[in-house]
C-alpha cells in the first residue's frame, strides 16, 4: 500500500512537474501551421476532430463490435460540427495525453476537461458544459457519510483512482482516512465491491452507472460541505479567441436550456440509468 502511495504522489509531482513548463508551451501552441485558427480550420476541411477515451461512459461509451462512439459528449460535439457544416472525427486518447493532444494540433477539442491553474498555463478553457459535486459510493454494510469529517477517520478505507481529481479531495478532506491509490477507476470499485474498501470517492456524473452496474455497492453520499467541479472544454491556445469563445456562447447557451442535462441523461440511458434512478441530491 505504501508502494501505491508512493506511485501517487509521484504522478501528482509529475504533473506539477508538467505545468512547471507551462509558459514555453504556451508559445508552441500559438505557432499554429500557417497562423491558421482552429475555427477557420474547422470551417475550411469540414472536420471536427474531438478526443475520446475509452471506459468514461457516459462522456464516451465504444461500441466494441464496430468500433462506433457514443454518449454525451459525442452529441455535444455532433451539436457543434452541425452549426460549423463539419462531421465529427474522433481521435482516440486518455485523460493524460489529451492536453498533449491538443498541444500538438491532433484534436480541435476535449472534453470534460477540470480547468486548473496548471492546465491554464498549457491549454485554454472554454466555460463549463457541466458542474457536478463529488460523491462518496459505498458498500453495502457501510454507514451513509453525511459530512467529509464521517470519512476523515483511520478505519475508514477510500478507494480513489490514482493521480485524479477524487484522489486530491479525498487527500484534502480525508487526509486521516486510509486512502486506497489504484490504477484505474474500474480497480477502485472493484476494491469497494469487493470489501476491501469502504466507500470510492467520484464524480457524481460517474457515480451513477457505477452503481447501477454493481449490485454489491449499497449508495451515493454526498458528503457536506458540498464540493463541486467545474467539467469544461478545452482547447488549444490561439492568438484567435473566436473558437473559445464560440464554444463558450455554445455551452452558456445549452447548459441554461438544460440541452446539456438532456444530452447526459441520453448518456446515462445508454448504461440503463434511468432519470427516476438518480438521486434527488444528485444535480447536474
Amino acid at each position: 500500500m505504501k508502494r501505491r502511495e508512493l506511485l501517487s504522489h509521484s504522478a501528482l509531482i509529475g504533473a506539477a512537474a508538467i505545468a512547471s513548463v507551462g509558459v514555453p508551451a504556451r508559445a508552441s501552441a500559438q505557432a499554429a501551421p500557417g497562423n491558421e485558427s482552429t475555427l477557420d480550420r474547422v470551417r475550411k476541411t469540414g472536420i471536427l476532430r474531438m478526443g475520446v477515451i475509452v471506459g468514461q461512459a457516459p462522456y464516451f461509451t465504444k461500441n466494441l463490435a464496430d468500433g462506433t462512439w457514443s454518449g454525451a459528449c459525442l452529441s455535444m460535439a455532433n451539436d457543434i460540427a452541425k452549426k460549423l457544416n463539419a462531421k465529427v472525427e474522433t481521435v482516440e486518447t486518455t485523460w493524460g495525453n489529451q492536453i498533449l493532444d491538443l498541444q500538438s494540433n491532433k484534436i480541435d477539442l476535449a472534453f470534460a476537461v477540470n480547468p486548473t491553474p496548471e492546465r491554464a498555463l498549457m491549454v485554454d478553457f472554454a466555460t463549463p458544459i457541466l458542474v457536478h459535486s463529488f460523491t462518496a459510493v459505498t458498500r453495502k454494510g457501510f454507514a451513509k457519510p453525511e459530512t467529509w469529517n464521517d470519512l476523515n477517520k483511520p478505519e475508514v478505507r477510500i478507494s480513489v483512482d490514482m493521480g485524479s481529481a477524487h484522489e486530491l479531495i479525498a487527500r484534502r478532506y480525508a487526509p486521516n482516512a486510509t486512502i486506497l491509490s489504484f490504477k484505474t477507476r474500474d480497480e477502485a470499485v472493484l476494491a469497494v465491491a469487493t470489501g476491501r474498501a469502504d466507500c470510492n470517492v467520484v464524480l457524481a456524473i460517474l457515480a451513477l452507472p457505477m452503481l447501477k452496474k454493481n449490485p454489491a455497492l449499497a449508495e451515493i453520499a454526498i458528503p457536506r460541505p458540498v464540493l463541486t467541479l467545474p467539467t469544461n472544454i478545452a482547447v488549444r491556445l490561439d492568438n484567435d479567441k473566436r473558437w473559445r469563445d464560440f464554444l463558450s456562447v455554445w455551452a452558456d447557451y445549452n447548459r441554461s436550456m438544460a440541452q446539456t442535462r438532456e444530452w447526459f441523461l441520453q448518456g446515462l440511458a445508454e448504461l440503463d440509468v434511468k432519470e427516476s434512478d438518480i438521486p434527488p441530491e444528485v444535480q447536474f
